[in-house]
């Protein structure tokens, strides 16, 4: 017992600081992409031309970069001749709607809080069951992360459960492949209502670098509605921890306008 004593001190505090403090990223991360839409030559359309997933579009109104399909592999930084695309390291990337991931490269709406009488449901204590839909394990990965002493997520009553029926909504991962649909569906209907649908990553939310193959669904939102979308390929634990806190009201500062607390996708 004294060594375990002596260890404990030793180690000290590893759980970081985050929401208190904001944390410290490195440099080579690759957050919210920026365009800087003056650099952009007129007709060039080498970004996305280069983008494997189609996430990049160009039209009359100029530039639009959707979120939801971005792998953030770079691959259009890499190909813009005036180098006017970038990435940062914006953390910050969920939003409570499918559109709002459509963006300018200036601007992203975040996710806003759900209503009152949802907040008084899920904000003290939230239970999700994760679903790994064909996943790679990337996403699934950084989720599991968030239990342990570093992001402790437990700390803000939120955990993963193993049985939906003691869950008060579910996380999705991947693309929804075929083989996975029912079970998808089988566990949103074994969760009580109301309950909480949360699509992290990009194969979730577009079905990622395997969108439109016949064996997927492009993602959950046109089989469940969606109350949170994390974007990323895959997310970092912060974007995801940021996300759900968002949602929860938890954040200091953060405006609460009462918003539905279901939400069909276009």
């Amino acid at each position: 017992m004294l060594d375990i004593l002596l260890a404990r001190l030793q180690q000290g505090h590893r759980t970081i600081a985050y929401p208190s403090e904001e944390p410290t990223l490195p440099d080579r991360f690759r957050g919210l992409p920026v365009v800087n839409s003056s650099k952009c030559p007129d007709e060039c359309r080498s970004c996305a031309e280069a983008c494997p997933t189609d996430a990049i579009r160009i039209d009359d109104s100029g530039l639009r970069l959707d979120l939801g399909r971005c792998l953030f592999c770079t691959d259009c930084m890499e190909a813009c001749p005036e180098e006017a695309i970038h990435y940062t390291t914006e953390y910050r990337l969920a939003t409570r709607t499918r559109d709002h991931l459509v963006f300018d490269g200036r601007l992203l709406e975040r996710a806003a809080a759900l209503d009152e009488t949802s907040r008084r449901l899920f904000g003290h204590s939230l239970k999700l069951r994760q679903v790994s839909a064909a996943g790679c394990n990337a996403c699934e990965a950084d989720l599991n992360v968030l239990s342990t002493v570093v992001f402790d997520l437990s700390r803000f009553g939120i955990q993963f459960v193993a049985s939906p029926r003691h869950a008060d909504g579910i996380v999705i991962t991947g693309p929804v492949s075929e083989n996975m649909r029912t079970a998808l569906l089988a566990t949103y209907a074994a969760v009580p209502a109301p309950k909480l649908v949360i699509a992290v990553g990009a194969c979730a939310i577009s079905g990622g670098p395997y969108r439109d193959n016949p064996e997927v669904h492009n993602g959950c939102g046109s089989l469940l509605p969606v109350d949170l979308f994390i974007p990323g390929c895959p997310p970092h634990p912060l974007t995801i921890l940021d996300g759900l806190l968002r949602l929860l009201g938890r954040l200091e500062g953060q405006s609460q306008p009462d918003q539905p607390a279901r939400r069909q996708n276009a």
